[in-house]
């Protein structure tokens, strides 16, 4: 059986295995909050995974892997640090025990939700649910490019060939989460993530030994120039570029705290042990999937060359607008440093990670825009109902990212740094505020809204659309000067996120105090705790 008879074979087995959990699951998602939650009782295991494989997707092992190991050199292992610390075991110990107690007392089975009953506010409630539907979009956008690229590697699919990968995981993914919500996706995530663990340790392993060991890789890399033509950087702790480095730590581990697809774990776990037990297991998890992921990336130098005389065997990366395409990176350094008959195994390791990512995303945006805005301007709007529109609403959702993906004129890290900076620029700070801080304002909450938004918006049309009649405003800001790392998508999300920090509670001392009453029926769910 040749190579890609193997990797179809490997795919169908996946398919089924997909499908059949989903079959199985839609029998015991019996009501409205077991199809967004899985009842509440989700074990530590199942949330853990579920917390770890919506974190990890395509984005990390194609996009940002190649990207930043190209940028960082090894250093970039830092992100996925990060990740594992910042993003995975400090959310767990600081606010998953606060986010269950009081989101159960509250009854809130969405952030937008949470917000509505916390400050007493309906018009809380429905901007954070048009930021969550349409902020989301160009983070599955990006899941679905970081397939499509590997896939048109693997299978040789020509030039329409990753739009029908799309679709088909669109589809994929659509059927299981339909069928059986939370439940499903939580069930999927666990038996994804299992593979995800196996795929990066061989692939880690197999990229290092193409090059001889870790120390012979190391120095072939330290004698390849950065972009600032220095040497010896590349393979360095601290890489050619700290600074830079520690926004992209900041955007993709802090970001974490603020996104609804990573806090509604939280929502749905059983109890205080399991809150424990999972914070270990996502820890291990990342520290595994996400520092192997930038690990691996560190050596795209190795494989990949923008030389197009260059006869040492790496795979040529043509650039855009003088920069490379980052996105083919790490498909190309697979191609050379893998057997073709493990191809199949790299190619379920990054379909799992991109579908319980996507599974996440879909389910959290149906059940938002279902929940906090169709359910309060419906009357006898019954569970039976809410499923039936979540279903409706995750194809919708689907079919605008797969349009978004199919046009490919932004990479994966610009569309899921603007996804990420808008919605936990947005929300960040309104949400750990709320969770710790009795004064934290209405007001706040709106003007870090409002802030993040802007923020993310802003510089997308000043530096990424190209819209002719913002070039103006352009032109000024880089003559004011203003520092180069503010205008990369990453760093400006970074910002959005450290502003929505700082803004809540200064907002919240000059503005009119919540009502006490509120306030305090908000924190009884913590007094006896």
């Amino acid at each position: 059986m040749g190579s890609k008879a193997a990797t179809f074979v490997i795919l169908a087995i996946y398919v089924v295995i997909m499908v059949g959990i989903g079959l199985y699951m839609s029998r015991r998602t019996k009501s409205t909050e077991d199809f967004m939650l899985g009842g509440r009782s989700v074990g530590s295991w199942l949330t853990a995974f579920s917390y770890g494989t919506t974190y990890f997707s395509a984005v990390v092992f194609i996009g940002y892997a190649g990207q930043f190991g190209w940028m960082y050199g090894t250093s970039s292992t830092w992100v996925g640090i990060g990740n594992a610390i910042i993003g995975s075991l400090i959310p767990f110990f600081l606010i998953g025990k606060r986010t269950r107690l009081m989101s159960n007392h509250l009854g809130a089975k969405t952030m937008p939700e949470f917000f509505e009953h916390r400050f007493d506010s309906k018009g809380l409630k429905t901007a954070a649910a048009l930021i969550v539907f349409i902020f989301l979009i160009p983070y599955t956008a990006s899941v679905y490019n970081g397939l499509s690229r590997l896939f048109g590697m693997v299978f040789d699919l020509g030039e329409n060939g990753g739009t029908i990968i799309i679709i088909a995981m669109a589809v994929l993914s659509a059927i299981y989460v339909t069928l059986g919500g939370y439940k499903a996706t939580a069930l999927n995530d666990f038996f994804q993530g299992i593979i995800m663990l196996i795929g990066i340790g061989t692939v880690v392993a197999l990229t290092v030994q193409k090059k001889d060991g870790l120390s012979a890789a190391l120095d072939a890399l330290n004698a390849i120039s950065d972009s600032k033509t220095e040497t010896g950087t590349l393979g360095s702790l601290f890489g050619p570029d700290p600074i830079n480095l520690l926004g992209v730590v900041i955007l993709t581990s802090l970001g974490t705290w603020g996104l609804p697809q990573m806090v509604q774990k939280f929502y749905a776990i059983k109890d205080e042990q399991a809150i424990k037990k999972g914070a270990i297991i996502s820890t291990f998890f990342a520290i595994v999937v996400a520092g192997g992921s930038y690990f691996m990336g560190g050596f795209v130098r190795l494989y990949c060359t923008l030389d197009p005389s260059d006869n040492s065997g790496k795979a040529f990366i043509e650039t855009v607008n003088g920069k490379p395409v980052y996105d083919t990176m790490v498909p190309s350094l697979i191609h050379q440093a893998l057997p073709n008959i493990l191809i199949g195994l790299v190619v379920v390791l990054v379909l799992s990670a991109s579908l319980s990512t996507l599974s996440s995303l879909v389910l959290t945006s149906s059940s938002t825009l279902t929940n906090d805005l169709i359910k309060p301007r419906i009357k006898n709007f019954d569970d039976k109902h809410q499923v039936m529109f979540m279903r409706i609403l995750i194809a919708v959702f689907l079919v605008i990212s797969v349009l978004i993906a199919c046009h490919k004129n932004a990479s994966i890290s610009t569309l899921m740094s603007y996804s990420w900076g808008a919605l936990s620029g947005a929300f960040l700070g309104p949400f750990l505020y709320g969770l710790f801080m009795k004064k934290a304002s209405k007001a706040a909450v709106a003007a870090s809204m409002i802030t993040g938004v802007g923020i993310s918006v802003i510089h997308m049309l000043l530096f990424s659309l190209n819209i002719e009649a913002f070039s103006g405003i352009k032109q000024a800001v880089i003559d004011l000067n203003c520092p180069l790392q503010l205008l990369s998508p990453i760093n400006a999300g970074a910002f959005s996120m450290i502003v929505s920090l700082i803004i809540v509670p200064i907002i919240s001392a000059v503005t009119k105090s919540p009502d006490k009453k509120v306030v305090d029926n908000a924190f009884s769910s913590l007094a006896a705790k």
